[in-house]
């Protein structure tokens, strides 16, 4: 059973998952700082064949879009439905990937709408499946369901909570979805550049929206403001839920000192995390990818060498699993584990990664390991990860972790 605190901490709404507990999942969010997920009518700035790409003014941003990976684009001008991307052509654009650094926002022709039970796509056709749905009788009584209702152009993904819902809500959800998402298209076509034509909920609401079926035990928070906000999204959407939201009040011990998120923080920003053999992870983040190095430490066991590195990798491979959760990191993660002799020993820890990480929500996934001895992790990316949302605030904050 899960947890979820809601409150502010260094002006910043901060969103934990508390599990028995331990802190899972930390997010800070700055109202209005992020256009992800964003729809826009934008225009087309430049065209640039060198890198098959056009960067297209959505107002609020120049945004990069591929022409590689949108070949078909939602021209706003009714009379044209396909051609070329020209200068001064106006589109229909989502916002996939804030800008990083020098890099700016990814752009996509692929609008899509989720929801508790599906997600709803104007790009890409057909159904799909979230991974973690294995009942085939549940995915053949659904495509029925879906492919009776007539997708209609449209493309779904059919989400995990949907499994226990059950093919009637999921229907009913997809054709809410539909509809909202057709309307947004037609209205497109009469709102001027740089409009606006939907926003997502904020983040701290989508966490809940998302979180597995039957997991949520309760909801606290400290601010009146987010407490409504809450409220009325539950009552709407998630009724069962309705019960589980909580605003906590007691001026001696805030929301935020109760649970300790200064400290969670900091923690989650340091560089050193021990193990509670002695061992402990070096998590690096850089540019092109994650580092993450394990040490023996301060390890003293009396067994065999071998049992000692199978023992602390073991453990580290946990700790790894809850670090890239509690961290948000993604793209490309490259482990190095202490190094093991036996061939039975490295798929006995390639194992425990890969059950480590199917607990996590966010699609991630045990490569393999390279010939060097590297475990290989790819993790999708979903939001910026803690130490980009922490910002200036925390800059230089280098604590070690002990868990």
């Amino acid at each position: 059973m899960e947890k979820r605190i809601i409150t502010r901490l260094h002006g910043k709404i901060c969103t934990a998952l508390i599990r028995d507990g331990e802190a899972e999942e930390l997010m800070l969010e700055e109202e209005g700082s992020s256009a992800v997920n964003h729809i826009y009518v934008g225009r087309v700035q430049k065209v640039v064949p060198g890198i098959n790409a056009a960067f297209v003014d959505a107002g609020v941003c120049v945004g990069y879009y591929s022409l590689t990976e949108n070949r078909s684009h939602l021209f706003t001008d009714a009379g044209r439905k396909e051609g070329p991307l020209r200068q001064g052509d106006e589109i229909l654009v989502q916002v996939s990937k804030d800008g990083v650094k020098t890099k700016a926002p990814v752009l996509t022709a692929n609008l899509s709408l989720p929801g508790r039970f599906c997600v709803v796509t104007a790009g890409k056709k057909g159904i799909g499946f979230s991974g973690k749905i294995k009942d085939s009788q549940f995915r053949e009584a659904a495509k029925a369901c879906l492919d009776a209702a007539n997708l209609e152009g449209m493309g779904v993904i059919v989400r995990t909570n949907a499994e226990q819902a059950g093919t009637s809500a999921l229907l009913k959800e997809y054709m809410l979805l539909r509809d909202q998402l057709r309307k947004l298209m037609a209205d497109g076509a009469c709102r001027t550049c740089g409009s606006c034509l939907y926003k997502p909920l904020p983040s701290y609401i989508t966490g809940i929206r998302d979180a597995y079926e039957g997991q949520l035990d309760a909801i606290v928070t400290d601010d009146k403001e987010i407490y409504g906000q809450l409220r009325t999204y539950l009552g709407q959407e998630q009724v069962k839920d309705a019960e589980k939201l909580q605003f906590y009040e007691d001026s001696l011990l805030p929301l935020s000192r109760l649970y300790s998120l200064e400290t969670v923080l900091k923690k989650a920003l340091g560089k050193r995390v021990w193990l509670k053999s002695g061992g402990y992870l070096v998590i690096e983040p850089t540019e092109a990818m994650t580092v993450i190095d394990v040490n023996t430490g301060k390890y003293e066991g009396k067994k065999k060498m071998a049992d000692t590195i199978r023992k602390i990798n073991k453990e580290a491979a946990d700790a790894i699993a809850l670090q890239l959760r509690l961290r948000n990191l993604s793209g490309i993660i490259m482990v190095d584990f202490i190094d093991m002799e036996h061939e039975e020993d490295k798929k006995e820890l390639l194992d425990s990664l890969k059950q480590a990480v199917s607990k996590d929500p966010i699609r991630t996934v045990v490569v393999d390991m390279t010939p060097l001895g590297l475990v290989e992790i790819t993790r999708k990316k979903v939001r910026k990860p803690l130490y980009e949302q922490a910002g200036q605030t925390y800059d230089g904050m280098q604590g070690d972790m002990r868990i």
